[in-house]
């Protein structure tokens, strides 16, 4: 997997993922601790408020943005988006009321929205070839675990000597800095995007995305997956501190099994896809997040099984997670020529959050009204009957050709 890492284009680019995925991570910290000081024991309705703005961004902007963006140099966009977010998180620690931070993260979230189906679609017209991309794919998949793991321990260590507001200007060095290797990145030619109107621009991703039999299937898989993975990280605080009465160290360390799953996973997968097809490893990983969060919810009913029992469930979930996140982008490798690949890229974004947007809520807010076991039952129902429907809407044989729309 390493290897892929010799290619100068793309390592510079997974540099920059990397340093600005960082600051991602300390703006999470830093943004807790400004919600706390704004709104005290509020702070998780801010959060949770704060997080749906995100999704809202992501579903609605990302194909505006995309519409309007598509005819632009993408190493401008890029770097745009990141001296915006780079702005926003500069403007963080002047903030005196909740309603700044609600704006301020919606445009930060714009921002993103622009930035980060574009780098995707990138990365494919770098790495032509299947097993560069898919080694990748399981890079990209690494590097979100070990910023889960890393970031929270480096901004704890930051708080040692400087102050929450501090966090803020390591997160604007982060955007800055993956701005900068973008900057002294030669990015392969764009291909010749044809001319057309502004609504079908609009809407073309989602129209591909939805006549394509291999995405239709993704789309059921990613609410599969959302529906179980939303448990995991809305609910394990509660989970943690209340059922198990835990420290916030313990959080953090079923939080820390969950990403451990993960990586083994994204680890082996390069080699797996080279024997096993796609379909096959993604739908068996989606019935497994089905089976075991079914378990488990069973387990947490019946009041059986401990800490130690949550630890290996939350393991093995995030390795099944990254069994079906990690190969998805394959799939849309295969599914668009390079004119079409930033706009499929950006209705797989637009349309994975918006099954998020569905999931989150009814991961919190179910919990009150129905219990944690019973929340967990529901969502895996949910994931088990999205798990049937995408086996059932992609064949098992599927032409490798992508789909042609008329233009």
């Amino acid at each position: 997997m390493l290897r892929i890492l010799r290619h100068p284009v793309f390592a510079r680019l997974f540099a920059a993922q990397v340093v600005a995925l960082m600051g991602t991570g300390l703006l999470t910290v830093a943004l807790a601790l400004l919600a706390y000081d704004l709104a005290g024991d509020r702070a998780g309705t801010v959060l949770g408020t704060a997080l749906t703005i995100k999704m809202v961004a992501y579903v609605g902007i990302a194909p505006l943005a995309a519409a309007l963006f598509v005819t632009l140099p993408r190493k401008a966009v890029l770097i745009g988006a990141d001296l915006v977010r780079a702005g926003v998180a500069l403007l963080l620690p002047f903030v005196s009321a909740v309603w700044q931070i609600y704006l301020l993260i919606f445009v930060l979230q714009i921002a993103s929205a622009s930035f980060t189906p574009t780098f995707q679609a990138v990365i494919p017209d770098v790495l032509s070839d299947e097993e560069d991309y898919t080694n990748a794919l399981s890079l990209s998949r690494l590097a979100y675990d070990i910023e889960n793991l890393l970031s929270p321990t480096l901004a704890g260590l930051l708080l040692l000597v400087v102050s929450y507001n501090s966090l803020f200007a390591g997160t604007a060095l982060g955007f800055l800095v993956s701005g900068w290797l973008i900057l002294r990145t030669g990015l392969p030619a764009q291909g010749r995007v044809p001319p057309r109107p502004f609504l079908d621009r609009l809407t073309r991703g989602t129209r591909l995305y939805l006549a394509t039999p291999r995405l239709r299937g993704l789309l059921a898989l990613n609410m599969a997956l959302s529906a179980v993975i939303a448990f995991v990280l809305v609910d394990t605080v509660v989970l943690v501190r209340g059922r198990f009465d835990g420290a916030e160290r313990d959080v953090a360390l079923a939080m820390a099994a969950f990403g451990a799953g993960s990586m083994a996973v994204a680890l082996s997968l390069p080699r797996l896809l080279r024997v096993t097809r796609d379909r096959r490893v993604m739908l068996a990983a989606a019935a497994g997040l089905a089976g075991v969060g079914a378990a488990y919810g069973l387990a947490l009913l019946a009041g059986v099984g401990g800490w130690p029992l949550m630890l290996a469930t939350w393991g093995v979930l995030g390795a099944l997670n990254a069994g079906v996140m990690t190969p998805s982008g394959r799939l849309l490798k295969r599914s668009a020529g390079p004119e079409d690949r930033p706009a499929l890229f950006t209705a797989q974004f637009a349309l994975s959050h918006a099954c998020w947007l569905l999931a989150y809520p009814a991961a919190g807010w179910l919990g009150p009204l129905i219990g944690l076991p019973g929340t967990l039952l529901v969502l895996a129902l949910v994931a088990a009957l999205s798990v049937g429907l995408a086996a059932r809407v992609w064949p098992a044989h599927t032409p490798r050709a992508e789909v042609r729309l008329r233009s």
